[in-house]
């Protein structure tokens, strides 16, 4: 599916997504990864959301936004619990959903100016 695009420049914006890919500025990724708007970090980790560690999550608090949306693939899946908790105690807002909905969220909040991150998980 292919994304509107916003009138916001320089920053890193979904403009398509599909079974087993985004696409970031016409760039194509099918791998696990973050965006935030002024970069990309591909490969962020081999999990899926079943598997993700606190290491993994770690690396997602270490990244000083205010809105994270993890997106866990094709339909919306939870992370244990306990890997939760800690964005609750930083004042981090942490949404989980399912891939597709990640991509328009973080175009809107990215294009508002909002300090936000997509970390993606694909199936």
């Amino acid at each position: 599916m292919k994304l509107h695009l916003s009138s916001a420049t320089g920053l890193n914006l979904f403009t398509a997504h599909g079974e087993g890919y985004v696409a970031v500025n016409n760039e194509r990724h099918e791998t696990n990864l973050i965006v935030l708007p002024e970069s990309i970090i591909a490969d962020w980790t081999k999990a899926n959301v079943l598997t993700l560690t606190m290491d993994d999550m770690d690396k997602l608090l270490a990244l000083q936004t205010s809105i994270i949306l993890l997106g866990t693939g094709n339909r919306l899946r939870f992370p244990p619990g306990q890997l939760l908790k800690p964005f609750a105690q930083a004042g981090i807002g942490l949404e989980v959903m399912d891939l597709p909905a990640a991509c328009r969220t973080y175009n809107i909040l990215a294009s508002e100016g909002r300090q936000v991150a997509a970390a993606l998980l694909f199936d």
